[in-house]
């Protein structure tokens, strides 16, 4: 079985973790399934210019139009981005600029029988486009704001509800994410939920935490780590605000983004900076020794369809203090897990942390309970529906 798989969030030599939930997964499937190849197509914006003062669009204009990644092949057509107006425009100005390398894919050998879209929007109609145009099968996950926030604009709703009548199915990684799904129409039998899994062999508990802790310079007071792009939804204000009645613990920041100057201007004007260390953007080998150094996780989002981040620290043996947003209640379902907020403010948060540190679980239990999340269940899951969508082409 050949495959495409389409997703503007993959991986590229410029930003190496975006997007790599995508690319994980399908990993894990080509592993799991040796009979299925695949290649990627995976847009990226058009940018002239790479110099460092343009920011985050500079890395578009820097990425490779062709490279293979562990192994798999991976195109990045450059599309046009129109500011404020975008949002509209997006599938549209995407599949013109990936249709021609779909076609020269196709005419150059790969006769692929299916298309795999992650994201409804704009990746799903792109995907739903091709494969009316290709005549091949298509089907599309579900991974949080293209189904939580994105169907309250009309014209993408419109464009969402006709993707559910014309994939072959369709996953999502959460329960409640399926719910949404639900609220639109959509039958059951049309949606399976398949959760992301944890690759249990790269994030894993340090062989010697005291020795780490040292290199990284933390001593005996607890250490919490907030990880994600430094924005509102992820919630870093609300952790920092919460470490002011939290004075025996220090604070990690991993990550980068808009409000990062808004961000240290908070830590300074309460007086944190000899508590809270940003840490900017890692890598997977930096954010894992993060993850096995510190004492828990925070993640105070305002919105999650799966967060691996909190299935990553606790591979490591780091319990998670998180908000019961979309599909954290899945993750976070035992005490050896950690536990979740009673609402997402920075009240809650002292609250939840300090409920935690009052009977943290032991390091080795949290592990272990990362353990039932491996990936096989979800391969599985993905290749009985490829077959049922490419035999009933």
């Amino acid at each position: 079985m050949k495959v495409l798989t389409f997703s503007s969030l993959y991986p590229n030599s410029r930003q190496p973790s975006h997007g790599i939930f995508v690319e994980n997964r399908l990993r894990q499937l080509l592993a799991f399934a040796p009979q299925i190849s695949a290649k990627v197509v995976a847009p990226v914006p058009w940018f002239p210019w790479r110099a460092p003062v343009f920011g985050e669009y500079a890395k578009f204009a820097g990425v490779d139009r062709h490279e293979r990644r562990n192994g798999i092949e991976v195109w990045h057509p450059g599309y046009l981005v129109i500011p404020k107006v975008g949002m509209q425009l997006t599938p549209a100005l995407m599949l013109r600029a990936v249709r021609p390398l779909v076609r020269r894919l196709i005419d150059g050998g790969y006769d692929f029988d299916l298309i795999d879209a992650h994201y409804f929007y704009p990746d799903g109609v792109v995907a739903m486009r091709l494969a009316a145009e290709f005549a091949r099968p298509f089907v599309v996950t579900g991974r949080g704001t293209d189904l939580n926030l994105v169907p309250q604009l009309p014209g993408p709703r419109r464009q969402i509800l006709e993707i559910t009548r014309r994939a072959a199915h369709m996953m999502t990684v959460a329960g409640a994410l399926k719910q949404y799904l639900r609220e639109l129409g959509v039958a059951d039998e049309r949606v399976t939920v398949l959760r992301n899994g944890v690759d249990l062999q790269f994030f894993e508990p340090a062989a010697d935490r005291a020795a780490l802790r040292a290199r990284l310079g933390y001593g005996e007071r607890p250490v919490l780590l907030s990880v994600g792009h430094l924005i509102e939804r992820k919630g870093h204000h609300l952790v920092i605000e919460a470490l002011r009645e939290l004075p025996d613990m220090q604070l990690v920041i991993a990550g980068d983004g808009p409000e990062a100057k808004a961000l240290e201007q908070r830590v300074a004007q309460w007086s944190l900076t000899d508590r809270v260390r940003f840490a900017g953007r890692l890598s997977q080998q930096q954010l894992r020794e993060q993850y096995q150094a510190v004492d828990a996780l925070v993640l105070a989002s305002s919105r999650e369809g799966w967060a691996n981040v909190l299935l990553e620290s606790m591979a490591c043996g780091t319990p998670v203090v998180a908000t019961p947003v979309d599909g954290t209640p899945e993750v976070v379902a035992a005490p050896a897990a950690g536990c979740l907020t009673a609402d997402r403010s920075s009240a809650a948060i002292v609250a939840a942390v300090r409920r935690l540190f009052a009977e943290l679980p032991d390091r080795a239990a949290t592990r272990r309970y990362a353990e039932g999340f491996d990936w096989d269940a979800t391969s599985r899951g993905q290749l009985e529906i490829f077959a049922r969508a490419v035999n009933s082409r």
